[in-house]
């Protein structure tokens, strides 16, 4: 029975894909190499034994990903049918005319609803309130904490922690709680570390972990409308921010000044820290006993808040485009149809992929399925990004360069590091002739 009816539903898939198109039978969907891609293949196999239509999800590592990817758009190849991009690039990828307008099928399938605001805002419009698409909310992602219960909840640690700071050792509500439990926790002549913070300043590691602390102390990087910087990014809120993270600093693990989400899990699972920050989407890793002996006993919290009650995380994640110089556009809109189902979005997220659908993102089904989907939830609708400029890479060069040498080496202060970021950026913009 089981055979007859697979032999059916292939029989169907057939039909469909003989129907939907007699040309493209492949495409090939680029990205960067990490457990959603996995996912994402997985996912894209139910694609094709629906339809017949194969999908391959090619991968680079992170650090080839930005220069592949660009290298063929600015070659104008068709090697990538899709790409699920960095939402930073959606600004450079538009406007070079690499991807694929994706306006009338966002507002055809409104997309706008279906999908969690903030992913539409960061993953899919450019310029910023021009309702333009250039992408469909992939992979939703954001950062949070991971924390070790047993060491939190060890009654001799709570008893030394409340009599030493006058309040209950718990996952921190705010920035001020993070820094005294990593203070507390931090005993190198025991080999225990108080916390792990990104640090690596190759491309947006510790950028998106200072945003972490800019956005919650209610900073911003700049007007995203009139692109002014000069009082913003320099702020006394990013700059008490900027104080923070370097303090923070001081009680993460020796030789931490290199470090991103490889060495941030690494902290939970070789016992060298009581809480890591990293992006959710390295989060499934802490939970399987396989990849992490402490797994029973790893615990999950969202960014917390700020000295004046906001609460905000920075955005990473992507959206999924059409290139441009792709031979089989027709066929990615179909893949793309699909994609953004219901059942679609709910398998995804079955499957380890962070969904953007606002609807699956809401379900206590969702919510109940990981200890780390609630703080998830709970994140995705209070994320902010970095710029999507088209030369975002270089105000990210530059903010590296500021804040880098401050951060992990005391070098200067947080106000003069924040000042001549504001100098550099302003003259950025000045150079693209963005300021109005």
């Amino acid at each position: 029975m089981r055979k007859t009816m697979t032999g059916l539903l292939a029989g169907i898939g057939l039909m469909w894909a003989c129907g939907t198109s007699a040309q493209a039978q492949e495409l090939t969907i680029f990205w960067a190499e990490w457990d959603p891609a996995n996912y994402l293949q997985e996912l894209v196999n139910e694609y094709e034994a629906q339809t017949g239509v194969k999908v391959t999800v090619e991968t680079t590592p992170w650090a080839d990903f930005q220069t592949k990817a660009f290298t063929e758009f600015n070659a104008k190849g068709s090697a990538y049918d899709m790409v699920v991009g960095d939402s930073q690039w959606i600004g450079a990828a538009s406007q070079a005319g690499h991807y694929v307008d994706l306006t009338d099928f966002f507002n055809q399938h409104k997309l706008n609803e279906v999908m969690a605001p903030a992913t539409v805002k960061y993953y899919a419009e450019y310029p910023s309130n021009s309702k333009k698409y250039w992408s469909i909310p992939a992979e939703g992602d954001a950062v949070g904490w991971s924390y070790r219960k047993d060491w939190f909840e060890d009654p001799k640690e709570m008893e030394a922690f409340k009599a030493k700071y006058g309040y209950d050792l718990a996952p921190p509500k705010t920035w001020a709680e993070m820094r005294d439990i990593a203070e507390f926790f931090h005993r190198p002549g025991e080999k225990r570390y108080g916390i792990a913070i990104y640090t690596d300043n190759s491309y947006d590691g510790l950028v998106m972990g200072v945003e972490n602390a800019m956005f919650s102390y209610g900073g911003e990087l700049g007007d995203y409308q009139s692109y002014k910087v000069d009082g913003i990014i320099n702020s006394d809120k990013n700059v008490k921010a900027l104080e923070m993270y370097r303090e923070l600093y001081g009680f993460t693990p020796p030789g931490w000044a290199k470090s991103f989400f490889v060495e941030n899990n690494q902290a939970i699972t070789e016992n060298l820290a009581a809480m890591s920050m990293n992006y959710f989407a390295f989060f499934p890793a802490l939970v399987n006993e396989a990849s992490n002996p402490n797994a029973k006993v790893t615990g999950f919290f969202a960014n917390p808040a700020g000295p004046n009650g906001e609460q905000f995380a920075a955005l990473g994640g992507q959206g999924i485009s059409v290139i441009s110089y792709s031979d089989n556009q027709e066929e990615a809109m179909k893949f793309l149809e699909w994609f953004i189902k219901d059942d679609t979005q709910k398998r995804w997220a079955e499957l380890g992929g962070y969904t953007a659908s606002a609807k699956v993102l809401e379900s206590p089904e969702f919510q109940n399925a990981t200890p780390y989907n609630k703080a998830f939830y709970e994140t995705m609708f209070k994320v902010k990004d970095f710029w999507a400029t088209p030369e975002y890479a270089e105000l990210l060069i530059q903010m590296n360069q500021r804040i880098y040498p401050f951060v992990t080496a005391g070098q200067g202060t947080a106000k003069e590091a924040l000042d001549s970021l504001a100098a550099d950026w302003k003259a950025t913009f000045d150079k693209y002739g963005r300021n109005k």
